[in-house]
């Protein structure tokens, strides 16, 4: 039997999600929560196989499942933990997987009425591997794909660099000190980086700005 403890503050979530899994007959509840601290204290006196946990609870409703699922990597590394979420924000599926894979998951609350999905995602990350929501996974492919389109793979290790200072605000010359180059070398470098990134025949200002928005765009995601 996989033991499998249940953290989510909605009540009906919460008894929804239970009788998905009682009718998986490998599987047995053996805790459900509805706050962190709870939900600490029954994996440590409980022992389950898989933790699953909603991304916000009580006390802070932030990213109370996340945070666990780093915990319980370091003091339990055999525990695994499935994160069951509405939110299809690939930043959490990032944070989840921070520090390794295995015995991971993300699913969002929407598989939870296609009969058997849970449960076979519960398995999976019981037996070790990882599941990602096939949703999660468009959205990374096609926001990668996005990235590479908008011309920042083009660019040199140099012009990343001088970009980035651009984004912090500094004028040519403070990045000709900074870099100990000349400002004829700056200029050549951003007159590359607009070019590659399509930023057309605006003024130059505009164009600093939008190419300065433009990383940090491209930092964020």
């Amino acid at each position: 039997m996989i033991r499998v403890a249940i953290g989510e503050d909605n009540l009906i979530a919460r008894e929804g999600i239970c009788r998905v899994l009682e009718a998986e007959e490998e599987i047995e509840i053996v805790a459900t929560c509805g706050d962190l601290a709870t939900l600490r204290y029954a994996v440590d006196e409980q022992r389950p196989d898989v933790v699953l946990a909603d991304i916000q609870m009580p006390p802070t409703k932030t990213n109370e499942g996340i945070r666990l699922a780093a915990e319980l990597r370091a003091s339990n590394p055999l525990v695994g933990v499935l994160i069951l979420s509405q939110y299809a924000e690939p930043v959490y599926a990032i944070e989840l997987l921070d520090g390794g894979s295995d015995r991971r998951g993300y699913l969002l609350k929407e598989r939870v009425q296609y009969r058997g999905e849970l449960g076979r995602a519960v398995r999976e990350v019981a037996e070790g591997r990882s599941v990602i929501d096939s949703t999660i996974v468009d959205i990374l492919v096609n926001a990668k794909r996005e990235r590479q389109e908008s011309g920042f793979i083009e660019l040199t290790p140099r012009e990343q660099e001088i970009l980035a200072l651009v984004a912090e605000g500094l004028s040519n010359a403070a990045i000709a000190e900074r870099l100990v180059i000349t400002k004829r070398a700056v200029e050549r470098h951003i007159n590359s980086i607009y070019l590659k990134l399509d930023l057309g025949d605006a003024e130059q200002i505009s164009r600093r700005v939008k190419a300065a928005l433009l990383f940090l765009a491209e930092q964020a995601g």
